[in-house]
C-alpha cells in the first residue's frame, strides 16, 4: 500500500464500529467495522477514515487514490499562491555622495514595489566606527527619500561593524 499520511484505509482501521458515510456522501449512521468494510468492498471502493478523533470515528467509502490526488492537488495550489518575500541588501559607507543615496533610494524603491524585504546596511571601515552618527544620518536620509512606500521592520541598529535596518513594502487593503 502506497504512502499515507496519517489517514488509516480498509484494514488498517482498528475499531469496533465506526460513523458511516457512503460514496454518494449520505449519512449510514453507526456501523460495525466489518459490516462498513464489506460495504466498501461490494462498491470496489475504500474505506477511509477521515475524522479519527471522533467517537465512534468516521470514515466514508471513496477512491483513496483519487481522493489522496485531491488532496496534492489542493496542496499544490496552496503553494502557488504564496508570496515569498525575498530579503535584498542595499550596502553603502558613511561617506556616501548625494547622487549615490539618490540612486539607492530608487533601488530600494523597486525592491519594496516587487514585494521584497530591504536590509539596508552601512558599513564603517577604521576609524569611520567612532563616528557611528555618521551612519544612522545616512540611514534616516534613505527614508526620507523612499517618502511612505514602506514599513520600518527593525531600527537601525550597529551589528559589529555594520549599521542596519531593514524595510518592508506595505501592506495594500
Amino acid at each position: 500500500m502506497a504512502e499515507n499520511k496519517g489517514l488509516r484505509v480498509n484494514e488498517q482501521i482498528r475499531v469496533r464500529e465506526v460513523r458511516l458515510i457512503d460514496g454518494e456522501g449520505e449519512q449510514r449512521g453507526i456501523v460495525p467495522i466489518l459490516e462498513a468494510l464489506k460495504i466498501a468492498k461490494e462498491q470496489e471502493l475504500d474505506l477511509v477514515e477521515v475524522a479519527p478523533q471522533a467517537n465512534p470515528p468516521v470514515c466514508k467509502i471513496l477512491d483513496y487514490g483519487k481522493y489522496r490526488f485531491e488532496l496534492e492537488k489542493k496542496l499544490r495550489d496552496s503553494k502557488k499562491k504564496q508570496k515569498v518575500l525575498k530579503l535584498k541588501e542595499i550596502r553603502m559607507q558613511p561617506k556616501i555622495a548625494d547622487g549615490d543615496i539618490e540612486f539607492k533610494s530608487k533601488h530600494i524603491k523597486e525592491f519594496l514595489a516587487e514585494g521584497n524585504k530591504v536590509k539596508v546596511t552601512v558599513r564603517f571601515r577604521g576609524r569611520e566606527l567612532a563616528h557611528t552618527d555618521l551612519g544612522l544620518e545616512v540611514l534616516k536620509e534613505v527614508l526620507n527619500r523612499l517618502e511612505d512606500d514602506y514599513t520600518l521592520e527593525k531600527q537601525p541598529a550597529m551589528e559589529g561593524r555594520f549599521m542596519s535596518m531593514v524595510v518592508v513594502p506595505k501592506v495594500k487593503k
